[in-house]
């Protein structure tokens, strides 16, 4: 199995942090779309958005097909380097452990600006969950008109920092509280910003569009070599010195 150059962990070496979730999907008109109605993954087009990101250099191997609803848990160093990926007409997206942080980096927030530039038209939606000593949360939502918000912190704790407007996105979509709680979404802009699921409401943006736990869509499972910085940054969360 070809391995990165940039990796200073053996291959074998087991993580200590640990992410639960680690997405960046990007919807096209229109999106008033249903995951089960999508067309199945073009395994080539998903390949080549994976080598389109700033996080990846380069597709090493196509490990196949996987279900959307199949988890994938990292343990090893060299499982890190396994992205998820599918493009399913209008919607693409990717599960890429390189988008974890703990406040300092923001890789998501980079590669959603950079995903914005490229398709203005697009509804971007990440979400991010890892364990890093503690758990820290990054979601954020973009829309074509420039409305967003960018939540980001430690749920419970401070500091937790909230950009951009969550009031004017949940407006644009039509996302109520009443909404929120038809998706047992218990969500109050009024109290303390890291009391807040922002994922949940993340989620709620993107509709019965989200690809994520759908038992319908498959997926490409693709083995990368993650870009020089994109792999230091893993290396300072996931092998985490005790």
């Amino acid at each position: 199995m070809p391995d990165s150059t940039f990796w200073t962990v053996p291959a074998d070496r087991l993580t200590t942090g640990s992410g639960t979730r680690y997405e960046l999907t990007v919807l096209q008109p229109p999106f008033d779309v249903d995951a089960a109605d999508l067309p199945p993954n073009d395994a080539a087009r998903a390949a080549a958005f994976a080598r389109s990101l700033d996080t990846i250099d380069d597709v090493i191997e196509d490990l196949g097909p996987r279900k959307q609803d199949d988890t994938f848990t990292v343990s090893t160093r060299a499982e890190l380097d396994v992205v998820q990926v599918g493009v399913w007409g209008n919607l693409m997206s990717i599960s890429d452990p390189a988008f974890v942080d703990d406040g300092n980096d923001m890789p998501l927030l980079a590669e959603a600006n950079r995903l914005r530039e490229r398709f203005p038209d697009a509804r971007i939606v990440g979400r991010v969950e890892v364990h890093c000593g503690a758990e820290h949360t990054e979601d954020l939502v973009l829309l074509p008109d420039g409305k967003m918000f960018h939540a980001c912190g430690w749920p419970g704790d401070e500091p937790f920092v909230v950009a951009g407007d969550p009031q004017a996105v949940m407006d644009a979509l039509g996302i109520t509280t009443e909404t929120l709680e038809d998706l047992d979404v218990f969500f109050d802009l009024d109290d303390e910003p890291n009391q807040n699921d922002w994922g949940a409401l993340a989620t709620a943006c993107l509709r019965d569009a989200d690809p994520w736990g759908s038992s319908v869509l498959d997926a490409s499972s693709l083995r990368v070599r993650h870009s020089e910085d994109a792999t230091s940054h893993m290396e300072s969360l996931y092998f985490i010195s005790g």
